[in-house]
């Protein structure tokens, strides 16, 4: 048998690692052990502790405790499932501890964080007898718990001579939940009994009772009075992690019995979150530590002896447990490379690191260097293989960290990459030929063309890594190229061809251009280029490739060697730099100009109102952007809560030139709310307006202009009625604004005024019954304010108001013409006798009812129609003539009986006959009960659709014939109702009658008692 040498030996290895290379992996933990507390008191009396891995091949597991390695197959209490470690029968002391999970397979090992076990227990008291406790009445006591030996969070309680519930705490008596002492700082004869310890374990629920200590009081003699005595202290410094919970306990012996209360020694409040015990004030609890409940605490006792304090002092313990902030991957090396693994944990304290190969501590030396959380290690071979872990330590606990090393020897293979098959360069170009196989270690490369070695030197170039470079590119340069890669393990090579194309040139470049906003333009793009590419076209605005198909303005046109850009409808935003870029195989060439688009001048900034007068503000503001088109001049507009929209302004000066940032607006109203804006014009057009100002007021000012239309009459006896148009509220000119009223009688020396303080008043009213109808006055209206008075209006002629109409309309008649109308007529008064009559008022009610509860018609002429009336019903109805002095006298009364209502029955039995041009009706006579009005004719309603006017034909039979209009040959509907002296009846409901273009036809409707016996018959028939 040959034996194999080293080097061969390694090559199989090496082939072999790699053909299981994606495969294999070395032992990763999934889950790893964690710090438990178990209770020995649980029913199946087993502890299981998880440990898990994934690897292949698949892991292999062993445990340690205490660093002590756990031989499962020989220890009986231990047993291994699948990676987890079981624990029977499991024994406080023998079996707590720190364990730790090892996982192996071929390509490494692993060990997993160390877990703290521990077992909640308690034992039972010892059964010895306690000593009676003998104490004088008024004397403090403590009774010791004395606790067995236990494990995990206990509670602990007293019973008194056995009874069934615990010793209630009170400002007397105090259990210690740290030691389980019974404090009774003033003892009572009802104290006096046995007193039994009770305590329980939190999580095993497991309770213990101590024998009993008897308690005797003697009242032998009195006890003095003694100042306090703190006796249950906390401790002088404790270190409170952050968010959690501390309770500090604090009772004092005395008598009388002490008062406690707890403070910071600093002053500062107690926060609301702190709880303290309500019966006995001994225990502060404070949840969700933080760093500011970090101080000295102060315990106060006091009573009428005296005093005492306990204090102590909290400190935030700023801890935060490990977590990784940058861990490890696993690495894939070839020989004689160099590593650099690095690992960072965050927490407080500030960790330390350790390194672990296969499970084993690292020590630098030689190749390997440790620092904190970095490991390099140079030249590698392959026994550095392996599962390395990085730990991170602080006082809370460790986290580790795993990769995988792996070391590969191969000899060189291009598989993976193999040299470019075929490389495209332009004429004058330059090109890199890359070699890179895969080999370890590294492959001396070398280059061939047509079976010859090319070497460095002209235009030809080798770099380290075996990239070929050639430069300045001619056709001469064609051809076929070979890499050729060797190391100790083999040889390998691969080709490529290089091939030559003209370059490209753009021949029409894009120019930069100038537009207006909405034109149209072409930016134009065309190349030359070698006949065997095909140029490729992309445009480029502000250095972003542009989407054509999200893009409304822009569209690329032509084809071939032409790619030009057109801009449709051109925006401002359009404005900046364009770049033409032309892709071909072998290379790409650009071209940029630059668009600038001029458009209406941007909002003015920054607007501020000063020196407001009364009738006079400045303006000044910053300009705006230009938009490429200088500002030629500037607009003010203001606007006031009554305007509509914004109003253009007087300013000075009168047109504000493009360079003046600054305008004083004129002509304003006194004591008016004004905004005001700017706006900005160039020769494209006129821009955005500013942000409206800030609201300003003019100064106030005495009111210029008088009410307009100032006119009068009207009114009741005695009254001289003025009006006028209220002056709009921008004319106030300033508070308290008010009207001037005057008023004379024609032809009269003296003015009488009165002032009218309602600002949105529009009439006065002067009231003198001396004053005989229709007397002719001049009246004029002026204006006032706080600061004065203002002008009057033109004088006007009024007349006095005319008196009341003196007689009552004559000859009043009444017919009743259904039964819910009566129609009165009525004579006019005599001319001459009363003034102008503008309506008559038309009063009627019930027989019986009382004038009183009379409804009122207000009618222009003399006749009126009374409606809605009720059927068979008496009324009474008088009239009354109005003028502007108010309603004259009424008429007598007069009686008019409206109608019987119509028959509620409609028309029924409607048989019809269509033919081409006529439809032929035929129904049942309607007739009247006792109560309703005889019928005297019938009324009948027809049209083509809903939609098409009706028309009405009227008839004193109970057939008709209805003439079909030309072109009416559709669908037809018919309503008949019957006609009385009370009105018209009730109607039947709409009869359709369907469309017969060609043939005659015939039907009828009915009651639907009557349908539905026609029915049955028709049934019938079928059935026959």
């Amino acid at each position: 048998m040959k034996m194999l040498l080293p080097w061969e030996l390694l090559i199989l290895l090496s082939l072999s690692g790699c053909l299981a290379e994606n495969s294999q992996h070395g032992p990763v933990f999934t889950q790893e052990p964690s710090d438990g507390v178990f209770p020995l008191s649980s029913d199946d009396k087993q502890v299981f502790i998880n440990c898990k891995a994934k690897g292949k091949p698949p892991p292999r597991y062993r445990w340690k405790v205490d660093g002590q390695e756990i031989h499962a197959e020989s220890e009986p209490n231990y047993r291994l499932v699948e990676g987890n470690l079981l624990i029977s029968d499991p024994h406080a002391i023998d079996h707590g501890g720190v364990y730790q999970c090892i996982a192996s397979n071929a390509l490494g090992t692993v060990v997993s964080r160390e877990a703290r076990v521990q077992f909640a227990f308690l034992h039972s008291f010892s059964r010895k007898s306690r000593k009676t406790v003998s104490v004088r009445e008024g004397q403090a006591v403590v009774l010791l718990c004395g606790p067995p030996p236990h494990y995990g969070a206990m509670q602990f309680s007293w019973v008194v001579d056995g009874g069934r519930g615990f010793l209630r705490h009170d400002a007397r008596r105090f259990v210690s939940q740290k030691t389980g002492d019974l404090f009774i700082a003033k003892v009572e004869a009802s104290d006096a009994g046995n007193y039994t310890c009770a305590v329980r374990n939190v999580m095993t629920n497991a309770t213990a009772f101590s024998s009993p200590t008897p308690v005797v009081v003697r009242r032998d003699a009195a006890m003095g009075e003694y100042e306090p005595k703190i006796e249950v202290r906390f401790p002088d410094v404790l270190n409170v992690s952050k968010g959690s919970s501390v309770k500090l306990e604090c009772f004092a012996l005395g008598n009388p019995v002490p008062s406690i209360w707890w403070r910071r020694a600093d002053g500062q409040p107690l926060a609301g979150k702190m709880k303290i015990n309500h019966s006995s004030s001994g225990v502060l609890e404070i949840p969700y530590f933080r760093p500011e409940d970090a101080g000295v605490y102060e315990c106060v006792a006091e009573n009428s002896r005296g005093g005492s304090v306990a204090r102590g002092r909290l400190l935030f313990h700023d801890v935060e447990h490990l977590h990784w902030v940058q861990t490890l991957r696993d690495a894939h090396v070839v020989i004689d490379a160099r590593l650099q693994w690095e690992c960072r944990a965050a927490g407080k304290p500030p960790p330390t690191y350790s390194w672990l190969k296969n499970g084993r501590p690292m020590t630098p030396g030689g190749r390997l260097a440790l620092d904190g959380g970095r490991l390099t290690l140079s030249g590698i071979g392959l026994s550095d293989s392996g599962m390395y872990q990085c730990v991170a330590h602080n006082e809370l606990g460790a986290v580790h960290a795993s990769a995988e090393l792996k070391v590969a020897a191969l000899p060189p293979d291009f598989a993976r990459r193999p040299v470019r098959k075929s490389t495209v360069i332009q004429r004058g170009g330059e090109v890199a030929l890359e070699c890179r196989p895969h080999a370890s270690p590294r492959a001396a490369l070398s280059w061939w063309r047509e079976g010859k070695l090319l070497r460095d030197g002209g235009r030809q170039t080798v770099s380290e890594d075996g990239t070929l470079r050639i430069t300045n590119i001619s056709k001469v340069d064609e051809g076929r190229y070979t890499c050729v890669a060797r190391n100790h393990f083999g040889t390998s090579s691969s080709s490529g061809t290089l091939l030559v194309k003209e370059p490209t040139r753009i021949t029409v470049p894009p120019l930069s251009l100038d537009a207006d906003v909405g034109q149209s333009l072409v930016l134009p793009c065309e190349v030359s280029c070698d006949p065997s590419l095909d140029p490729a076209f992309k445009w480029f605005f502000s250095g972003k490739a542009i989407d054509f198909g999200r893009q409304e303005h822009l569209e690329m046109i032509g084809t071939g060697l032409a790619g030009d850009l057109m801009v449709r409808n051109v925006q401002l935003k359009h404005s900046g730099k364009y770049v033409c870029a032309v892709q071909t195989e072998v290379d790409a060439v650009s071209a940029a100009a630059d668009l600038t688009v001029r458009g209406p001048p941007g909002a003015p900034d920054g607007l501020e109102v000063t020196d407001v007068t009364d009738t006079t503000v400045q303006l000044s503001w910053a300009s705006g952007p230009d938009n490429h088109s200088p500002v030629t001049s500037y607009a003010v507009q203001a606007r006031t809560p009554c305007s509509i929209g914004w109003q253009s302004v007087r300013t000075v000066p009168d047109s504000v030139p493009g360079q003046m940032m600054h305008a004083t607006v004129r002509d304003l109203n006194p004591w008016v709310d004004y905004e005001f804006r700017v706006v900005a014009i160039n020769s494209v057009g006129v821009g955005e307006p500013s942000t409206p100002s800030k609201h300003i007021r003019t100064a106030a000012a005495v009111p210029k202009v008088a009410p307009n239309n100032v006119s009068g009459g009207g009114g009741a006896r005695g009254e001289l009625v003025i009006t006028w148009e209220p002056v709009s509220e921008e004319q106030h000119a300033g508070e308290d604004f008010g009207y001037v009223v005057a008023f004379r009688p024609l032809g009269g020396a003296t003015w009488i005024q009165a002032a009218v303080a309602a600002p949105d008043a529009s009439r006065y009213v002067y009231r003198n019954h001396s004053v005989a109808p229709l007397t002719l006055f001049e009246a004029k209206v002026g204006v006032y304010n706080s600061r004065g008075e203002g002008p009057f209006s033109r004088p006007v002629r009024v007349f006095s108001a005319e008196e009341e109409p003196s007689e009552a309309p004559s000859r009043v008649r009444a017919r009743a013409v259904s039964a819910s109308e009566i129609q009165v007529h009525w004579e006019p008064l005599p001319s001459g006798s009363t003034g102008k009559i503008l309506a008559y008022q038309v009063l009627y009610w019930t027989r019986g009812s009382g004038r009183s509860h009379a409804e009122t018609l207000r009618v222009l002429h003399l006749t009126a129609r009374l409606s809605g009336l009720k059927p068979s019903t008496v009324y009474l109805i008088s009239v009354r003539a109005q003028n502007s002095a108010g309603p004259g006298p009424s008429s007598p009364a007069v009686s008019a009986t409206t109608r019987k209502p119509p028959p509620s029955q409609p028309p029924g039995n409607i048989e019809w006959k269509l033919t081409n041009s006529k439809i032929f009706l035929n129904w049942e006579h309607v007739k009247a009960m006792e109560n309703e009005s005889e019928v005297t004719g019938y009324k009948v309603h027809y049209r083509q659709n809903w939609d098409a006017a009706a028309r009405t034909l009227e008839t004193n039979r109970t057939s008709v014939e209805l003439q079909v209009p030309p072109g009416e040959e559709g669908e037809h509907l018919v309503q008949i109702q019957a006609l009385t002296e009370g009105g018209a009846g009730a109607g039947s409901g709409p009869l359709r009658i369907p469309k017969m273009s060609s043939l005659n036809s015939e039907g009828f409707a009915t009651t639907t008692c009557c349908l539905q016996l026609l029915i049955v018959l028709l049934s019938l028939l079928l059935v026959l």
